[in-house]
């Protein structure tokens, strides 16, 4: 009796860990599926981040605010050092030239929205994939058959105030219990993009913040950089 027991407790641990691997199984097949499904729609607008701030890695600094966007020749530069195939493949195939894009400022004290670009050259080969030298260097990349892609953008306007990730995301859980347009909004549903897509009805709710004031105001920073 004991050894039948014993034998029904492995046997129902066995079904316990295969049912826990059968839904971790089915959680990552639905989230592939719908990554596919959302690469396959069709979106005109894009959040796309960048870091305002200097930080050195392997020597190189990766800083890029929309402060040095505004100082490239024609206030346009290239959008390179993308190396999440989901975002990349946002670039490579999704976004047509027209296409507006917030500015996100990311991993610095207070992220958030601070301007729209614009952009003006489709994808096309990211060249930091085959330079040695550079932070993004990718030696299973080829000339003739690359595997990372970029766009050109070009800067629009400065938002007329900074539009924090803190507001955002209060807006966002309450919009989840409530309804509304950013209930699914991608900057928290796929956080970890540095590109990624916003559905009109979003894009025009958050640009509609500019005319409001901030929730809380200590998620500002302190200055907002000038329009020219």
């Amino acid at each position: 009796m004991a050894r039948d027991r014993k034998t029904a407790r492995k046997s129902k641990a066995k079904k316990e860990v295969n049912g826990s691997q059968e839904a971790g199984e089915s959680a990552a097949k639905k989230s592939k599926v719908a990554e596919k499904k959302e690469e396959n729609s069709t979106y005109t607008r894009w959040l796309m981040k960048s870091e305002p701030n200097s930080r050195i890695e392997n020597g190189i600094d990766v800083k890029f605010g929309i402060e040095d966007l505004k100082k490239e020749t024609n206030q346009t530069a290239c959008w390179d050092g993308v190396r999440n195939y989901q975002a990349r493949n946002f670039m490579r195939d999704k976004m047509k030239k027209g296409h507006k894009a917030f500015f996100y400022h990311s991993n610095c004290k207070v992220p958030g929205i601070a301007g729209i670009i614009e952009i003006v050259k489709e994808g096309y080969a990211d060249h930091t994939q085959f330079d040695k030298k550079e932070l993004h260097f990718d030696s299973s990349s080829k000339v003739d058959k690359p595997k990372w892609f970029m766009v050109d953008v070009k800067f629009v306007r400065m938002t007329k105030r900074f539009i924090s990730l803190p507001e955002l995301k209060t807006i966002h859980l309450k919009h989840k219990t409530e309804g509304g347009p950013l209930a699914n909004v991608s900057l928290f549903t796929k956080a970890r993009l540095s590109v990624m897509p916003l559905t009109e009805a979003e894009y025009d709710f958050i640009l509609e913040l500019e005319n409001t004031d901030p929730v809380d105001k200590s998620c500002t920073p302190e200055t907002t950089p000038s329009d020219t």
